[in-house]
């Protein structure tokens, strides 16, 4: 492999791990309990599925190292990092719905 490739991978590498992540905190919030957020002191569902959504198609189509594409990831991450710990501790630490047990 060449030398002059390596960035190229890197970026890559970045963009795909963006979109992973993105992807899940879209996924972690269309599961959880919409009373969840405001009870946890956030901003409703509904809010966050718009942005989590939205930063996905953006992030491709601005480009994962745009101004805007890190924006967007930016917002993802915030997701991911503050507001899914609370929704889990005021859930319970267990996912949205329950589906049954087995």
């Amino acid at each position: 492999m060449p030398i002059l490739a390596i960035p190229g991978l890197i970026g890559v590498l970045l963009a795909y791990a963006a979109l992973i992540a993105q992807v899940f905190a879209f996924g972690h919030c269309l599961l959880q309990r919409p009373d969840a957020f405001p009870a946890a002191g956030k901003w409703t569902k509904p809010g966050w599925a718009v942005v989590t959504g939205l930063a996905i198609p953006l992030t491709y189509f601005a480009g994962t190292l745009s101004l805007f594409g890190i924006a967007f990831l930016v917002a993802s991450l915030v997701y991911l990092v503050d507001v899914r710990p609370a929704v889990r501790e005021v859930s319970g630490g267990r996912g949205g719905r329950e589906l049954g047990r087995w």
